[in-house]
């Protein structure tokens, strides 16, 4: 199997292309300040990723950005620290302040040229439209958890996703699903049959930070560590 098998990479958004366990942690900085003892950012991430998880789960039609307000109730309270409504609100439009990983945008510059570009992301369209100017490429198709109506790892996201690139002729032998998240991506690609590459942005770090254990490692087809490799790494395969 070559990266060059492919026309179309399926992508994960947060974590993968934009930097979502630091705008999560700098987002929750004004409630971690209240907390006593202080909390190290993988116990954020941690905490985050349980009640964010089950948060999807139980209301899988709450907007992304409604939803991350839920999570800020939950989190506060678990940490019995004050909170207001107005904070919950202002974390869930933080999404928008999230930064793009260094590499994200010129790597996708050069994939564009090589592959259909899609985004399968667990948010909303409005907090996408902020992440997505600052990733600075035009994606040939948008599928978020609000078009949905559910969250990944929820097999509905694939089916729908798998449905809509057939209609327009692409098949699912000649999709890459480009990912961070082993739980919310990889794992449930396997079940679809789709071949998968893992962007390791956490490696070398411990634990699965913001998201949730998958349990059995996923078979994963390509493994980088980050976007630019994934793009050298095609250059080097056209070339051959």
């Amino acid at each position: 199997m070559k990266l060059t098998d492919f026309d179309t990479l399926t992508f994960d958004c947060y974590g993968t292309l934009i930097d979502w366990e630091t705008g999560i942690f700098e987002g929750l900085r004004a409630l971690l300040d209240r907390v006593d003892p202080a909390l190290t950012r993988d116990q954020v991430l941690e905490a985050h990723a349980r009640h964010e998880s089950s948060q999807q789960r139980y209301t899988p039609g709450k907007r992304y950005q409604e939803l991350l307000a839920i999570v800020y109730k939950r989190l506060a309270e678990e940490w019995r620290v004050s909170y207001t409504h107005e904070e919950c609100l202002a974390y869930g439009r933080s999404i928008r302040d999230w930064p793009a990983f260094a590499d994200s945008a010129d790597a996708l510059r050069y994939l564009k040229q090589h592959y259909k570009l899609v985004i399968l992301s667990n948010v909303d369209d409005e907090s996408f439209a902020h992440s997505n100017a600052k990733l600075k490429v035009e994606f040939d198709a948008i599928f978020t958890a609000e078009d949905i109506g559910s969250y990944k790892p929820s097999p509905r996201n694939f089916e729908y996703m798998l449905e809509k690139l057939g209609e327009r002729g692409i098949r699912k032998e000649t999709i890459l699903h480009t990912a961070e998240s082993l739980f919310h991506d990889h794992k449930p690609a396997n079940g679809f049959g789709l071949a998968s590459c893992w962007i390791y942005r956490r490696h070398g770090q411990p634990g699965f930070g913001a998201t949730m254990d998958p349990g059995a490692q996923p078979n994963i087809d390509f493994r980088f560590d980050s976007m630019a490799d994934l793009a050298k790494a095609h250059e080097a395969a056209v070339l051959t």
